[in-house]
């Protein structure tokens, strides 16, 4: 697979030949749903707690007498039924995190590459390096490419004033390689990746 290369001026800097096996799969749904349901599942924090009524802070003195009241029988304030008392069942602190193996999640990552550059999102720039870290450069550079929602991903690292000047941008997103995830490349409308980024992408999942 052949594309154009790009410069943030817009301007063609010649083609890059992409790898069959990372950019040229048939996407598939079921691969890219366990793997983004793996990555959310690892996000969620699952500190949500209530208290049992072994652990709220309550008298453990019997309220009334056991007979002659005409009710039921209780021996603690804090059963379930009374206000204040303990829940039953509720929430608990957990993690929601759940394993999938490395070889699934690095087909899962060829799956979102594949499916943008598919679905034509897919840009190649030269390389995301500003001389200064103006936001307002970037900003119109990216309103002349007709950037909106847009994933960058570079090399091993990203070029410092970039990322300052990409930091203010609404709807632009940078990640060095290592970064790169099927949740964030599928969540944005266009996958923009750079010169550098295509050379680490193919040594991560050779």
């Amino acid at each position: 697979m052949k594309l154009d290369v790009i410069q943030l001026d817009g301007k063609k800097a010649g083609s890059i030949d992409l790898s069959e096996d990372l950019f040229g799969l048939e996407p598939r749904a079921d691969i890219l749903h366990r793997v983004v349901r793996w990555q959310r599942a690892r996000a969620q924090a699952g500190t949500h707690s209530v208290l049992t009524r072994a652990e709220v802070s309550y008298s453990t003195k019997k309220i009334y007498r056991q007979k002659g009241t005409g009710g039921a029988r209780h021996g603690s304030k804090k059963a379930p039924i009374f206000r204040h008392g303990g829940v039953v069942k509720g929430p608990i602190s957990r993690s929601h995190a759940h394993d999938l193996n490395k070889k699934f999640r690095a087909l899962g990552l060829r799956h979102a590459l594949s499916a943008k550059a598919k679905a034509g999102e897919l840009i190649i720039l030269d390389q995301a390096v500003m001389a200064e870290a103006k936001t307002t450069l970037l900003a119109k550079a990216a309103k002349e490419l007709g950037w909106k929602r847009v994933l960058i991903i570079d090399g091993a690292e990203v070029n410092a004033n970039f990322a300052l000047a990409a930091r203010n941008v609404e709807g632009i997103d940078v990640l060095p390689t290592m970064g790169a995830n099927v949740y964030d490349i599928l969540k944005r409308d266009q996958l923009v990746i750079t010169k550098a980024g295509i050379e680490a992408l193919e040594a991560r999942l050779k």
